[in-house]
């Protein structure tokens, strides 16, 4: 079976963006930007592949699932597939699919669609974000790798927007990286 995979960037506190939804306080520092080329290549956008000299983006992935929310900041600079080597699922109830050919609009309910996707034929699936569905979405997460970033925020956008309700992960690797930054691995403990 296919696992959904958490892959986010994060304050100290948690927070994965700022009040309005911009990331540009968390810098991807050069150390970082090179690993994550060579280890995470699928994670960038399409527009970024020519500048970080990524060639094929290969990996573990071959969609991905993110909110109306980290859907937006691509519409706005006109970008309709920012990742159009995965197939990608935008979950919304206002964005009419007929208007977004380029990515699949998912008006249903993103628990159920992600346990039925994650039963279908394929790789891994990303999750991108945003904090409102990672918090819906967090009982399907099977691993959760956050860039922890030497940053503390304040405020802003949850790494998984819910009420309490404590959800364990074990600690499968760890990357740190001289600008501060801690790569970590998780992944949900198996039972039974």
């Amino acid at each position: 079976m296919r696992k959904l995979v958490y892959y986010v960037a994060s304050t100290l506190d948690g927070f994965i963006a700022a009040p309005d939804g911009s990331y540009d306080f968390l810098p991807l520092a050069p150390d970082v930007a090179a690993h994550l080329v060579a280890e995470w290549p699928q994670t960038f956008p399409g527009f970024a592949h020519g500048p970080l000299g990524i060639d094929r983006p290969q990996g573990r992935f071959d969609a991905m699932v993110m909110g109306r929310a980290s859907y937006d900041p691509a519409l706005r600079v006109g970008v309709a597939s920012p990742y159009p080597h995965l197939r990608q699922y935008v979950f919304s109830r206002t964005l009419p699919a007929e208007e977004h050919p380029e990515v699949e609009i998912v008006a249903t309910d993103p628990v159920e669609f992600v346990r039925d996707l994650k039963h279908r034929p394929g790789a891994d699936i990303w999750l991108c974000g945003g904090g409102q569905l990672a918090g819906q979405l967090l009982p399907e997460v099977d691993e959760l790798v956050v860039k922890l970033h030497p940053v503390v925020a304040g405020t802003g956008v949850p790494l998984a927007a819910r009420g309490f309700d404590p959800d364990r992960f074990v600690l499968t690797g760890t990357t740190p990286f001289g600008s501060g930054l801690v790569l970590l691995q998780y992944a949900r403990p198996v039972t039974g």
